[in-house]
């Protein structure tokens, strides 16, 4: 899959070139170029320790994925910020991207959803490949117990555990693609209704 490098004079005219298939093209309005975001670490008050470990965590590996190339180190491919609601998780989301040179994409059920029956799946696997060919990229899911929370939940419909597996597979194949810069954030006030295999899937 074509790389492109990002940069903050061109990524805009190019981000207009880079879908291939109808699925990305709907995912492409969710893209925010970093010079786009308008939000740094600046305008975040406090947070300090956490912001200093944001830096270590996502910036390193975004901005410098040559440190990885040995394998000794493993780049982390997935944080979540949780607490309750007015905390700035999703302000802080944005300056992790900037800071980080990164695009951001936010995704939420409306993203993903369709009518059409199949095309959920093919709307994530589009997310993933999308994130790659704008990379370094963040994929910010924001109140991710909505889409991603527990498998047995009483009344789930068949669809939303497909979203769920499809999405999984693809955060997973993350880890046999280090040149894709992609790291999985998401936020939630409620972090034990995830799943399981999702809470695993966090390294922070």
């Amino acid at each position: 899959m074509p790389q492109v490098s990002y940069s903050n004079t061109t990524l805009p005219l190019r981000l207009q070139e880079v879908p291939d298939n109808e699925f990305e093209k709907r995912i492409r309005p969710e893209v925010i170029p970093a010079n786009e975001i308008g939000v740094t670490f600046a305008d975040i008050g406090a947070l300090e320790e956490t912001k200093e470990s944001l830096q270590e965590l996502v910036m390193l590996p975004l901005r410098r994925p040559d440190l990885f190339d040995g394998g000794l180190l493993k780049p982390c491919r997935g944080i979540l910020l949780f607490g309750p609601p007015g905390t700035g998780k999703t302000m802080l989301a944005k300056a992790i991207a900037n800071e980080a040179g990164a695009s951001f994409i936010n995704v939420s059920m409306s993203t993903i959803t369709s009518k059409w029956f199949g095309e959920d799946e093919k709307n994530v696997r589009a997310l993933f490949t999308l994130a790659a060919k704008v990379s370094p990229t963040i994929i910010f899911v924001d109140e991710v117990d909505s889409m991603l929370g527990q498998r047995t939940r009483v009344g789930e419909h068949e669809a939303m555990r497909k979203i769920k597996n499809e999405f999984m597979t693809n955060w997973d194949g993350l880890t046999s693609k280090p040149s894709d810069r992609i790291l999985v954030l998401a936020a939630t006030n409620r972090p034990f209704d995830l799943d399981e295999a999702i809470i695993r899937r966090f390294e922070r």
